[in-house]
C-alpha cells in the first residue's frame, strides 16, 4: 500500500519541468498584473502624461532591441519606396533606425522596460508588427486602441523555440515555411486558441543578407591563424547553450587548434549570463588567436569566417543558407520544457534538417575539434542538405519585404481582413 502512494506521488521528469514552468508563467503574470495596474495609476496621478492622444497611428513597428533592426530594415525601406507612414517604436535610444535619412518612417525611442510597455498598453493603431513574442502574457498587453497584432520572427526555423505562449495573442504571423504553419495550427489546437491569420511571406532579413553579400567586393583575406582559416563561434543563451554545457574546455580546444577563433555570443548572454561571459572573456584576454565579437550587425563576423559552431542558435541558418558555409553544431540535450515545443509530439524541424548540411558535435569529440574542423570544411556532401533547408524555410526568396509590405497594407486598410495565406 506504501508502494502504490509513492506511485500515486510520482511525476515523471518532463511533466515536472512542464508543470514548473508553468507556475513560473503564471506568478509572472500575477506579478506584472499588478504592476501594469500601477504603471495605470502613475499616468492617471501624473495628469495623464505619457498616455497616447486620440490620433491613430495607421502602421506601427515595435522592436525591443536594436539587433533586430535587421528584420525590420527591410521592411522599412519597402514602407519608404511606397511612401508610406510608418511610426517605429523602439526600446533602444542607439537603434540604428535613427542613422537613417527616411521621411516617412518616423522613429521615437520609448524607453524601455515597463516605460516602455506602459506606452504600448495605451497605443492607438490600425495594425502593430514585431518580433517581440508573449504579447498578452506578461508585461506587455494588448491595448483596445491597436485593431491587428502581427508578428513577424526573427530567426527561419521552428516557431515553436520560443518561451511558452510565445505568439498565442497575436492576430496574424509572418512565416517563411509550411511546417511553420503546421506548428502554429497544432499549437492552437491543443490550447483552444482562435486560429491565427497565417500568410507565407518569406524572410525579408535573408533576402537584404543575400544582396549585401552579393554586392560586396571580393577583398584577400588576412592569412593570418593556421592555414588563413577563421572560425566563428556564436552559441545561443542559457543552461542549453555550448557556453554553458562546455565553456572553458571547448575554448581551450578551439585554441589549440591554430585557428584564429571568433566568439560571438548571444547578446541575451551579456545580460542572463554575465558572470560566465566576463569570466571566459578574462581567461582569454591574452590568447593571440581568440577574439571576441559584439557588433549589433552580425555580417562581418558570418561573412569573414569560414566555418560556424553553434548549438540550436538560429544563425545556423543566416550562416548555411544565405553564405553557403558548412556549420558544426553542439548536441546539447536541448531541453524543451519552457518553450512552445514541448507541447508537440513531433520533433522539432530544427534537429531533423541540421544532420543534412552540419556536422554534430559531441561532447566526447570536444578534443577532435580540429580533426573535425578540417574533415567539414572538406566535405562537399552537405551542398545538398542546404538547398533543402532553403527550400523547407525560404520561401519566396527575394520577395519577403514586398509581400511583407502587401499584407501589411491589406490590413491597413481593413484590419479585420485575412491574408492570402499562400
Amino acid at each position: 500500500m506504501l508502494k502504490m502512494d509513492y506511485l500515486l506521488l510520482y511525476i515523471d521528469p518532463g511533466t515536472g519541468s512542464m508543470l514548473l514552468a508553468l507556475l513560473i508563467s503564471a506568478l509572472s503574470v500575477i506579478f506584472y498584473f499588478f504592476t501594469d495596474i500601477f504603471n495605470r495609476l502613475m499616468i492617471l496621478l501624473s495628469g495623464g502624461r505619457g498616455r497616447q492622444t486620440g490620433e491613430i497611428s495607421p502602421m506601427v513597428i515595435f522592436s525591443d532591441h536594436k539587433r533586430y533592426w535587421n528584420v525590420f530594415e527591410p521592411i522599412c525601406d519597402e514602407f519608404e519606396n511606397r511612401e508610406e507612414d510608418v511610426l517605429y517604436l523602439t526600446a533602444s535610444p542607439d537603434d540604428p533606425v535613427f542613422r537613417k535619412e527616411y521621411k516617412h518612417v518616423r522613429a521615437e525611442y520609448i524607453g524601455s522596460g515597463n516605460r516602455a510597455f506602459a506606452r504600448l498598453n495605451t497605443l492607438k493603431a490600425k495594425v502593430l508588427l514585431s518580433t517581440t513574442p508573449n504579447l498578452d502574457v506578461f508585461q506587455w498587453k494588448r491595448s483596445k486602441g491597436v485593431e491587428r497584432y502581427v508578428h513577424i520572427a526573427h530567426a527561419a526555423d521552428d516557431i515553436t523555440k520560443y518561451r511558452m505562449f510565445g505568439i498565442d495573442y497575436y492576430d496574424s504571423i509572418l512565416l517563411s515555411g509550411e511546417y511553420q504553419g503546421k506548428q502554429v495550427r497544432a499549437l492552437e489546437k491543443i490550447r483552444n486558441l482562435p486560429e491565427k491569420d497565417i500568410e507565407y511571406v518569406g524572410v525579408p532579413y535573408f533576402d537584404k543578407m543575400k544582396q549585401r553579400l552579393d554586392e560586396c567586393p571580393r577583398v584577400k583575406r588576412d592569412m593570418q591563424g593556421k592555414d588563413g582559416i577563421t572560425v566563428l563561434l556564436a552559441p545561443s543563451w542559457g543552461k542549453n547553450g555550448i557556453l554553458s554545457k562546455c565553456g572553458e574546455e571547448f575554448i581551450d580546444s578551439l585554441a589549440e587548434t591554430g585557428y584564429r577563433i571568433i566568439i560571438r555570443p548571444h547578446p541575451q548572454s551579456y545580460v542572463a549570463e554575465k558572470d560566465l561571459i566576463e569570466k571566459l572573456q578574462k581567461k582569454y584576454q591574452g590568447v593571440q588567436n581568440i577574439s571576441w565579437n559584439q557588433d549589433n550587425d552580425n555580417f562581418e563576423a558570418l561573412k569573414n569566417s569560414d566555418i560556424l559552431i553553434s548549438d540550436f542558435s538560429g544563425v545556423i541558418f543566416d550562416y548555411a543558407l544565405v553564405f553557403d558555409k558548412p556549420v558544426i553544431y553542439a548536441d546539447t540535450d536541448f531541453d524543451k520544457s519552457p518553450y512552445d515545443c514541448y507541447w508537440l509530439d513531433d520533433e522539432l524541424w530544427t534537429f531533423k534538417i541540421l544532420p543534412a548540411f552540419g556536422k554534430e558535435l559531441k561532447q566526447t569529440d570536444v578534443k577532435e575539434i580540429g580533426r573535425m574542423i578540417g574533415d567539414c570544411l572538406s566535405d562537399g556532401s552537405y551542398e545538398a542538405g542546404r538547398e533543402q533547408a532553403r527550400k523547407d524555410t525560404w520561401m519566396h526568396m527575394g520577395e519577403g519585404a514586398k509581400r511583407t509590405v502587401d499584407y501589411l497594407e491589406k490590413c491597413i486598410s481593413d484590419p479585420g481582413k485575412n491574408g492570402t495565406n499562400g
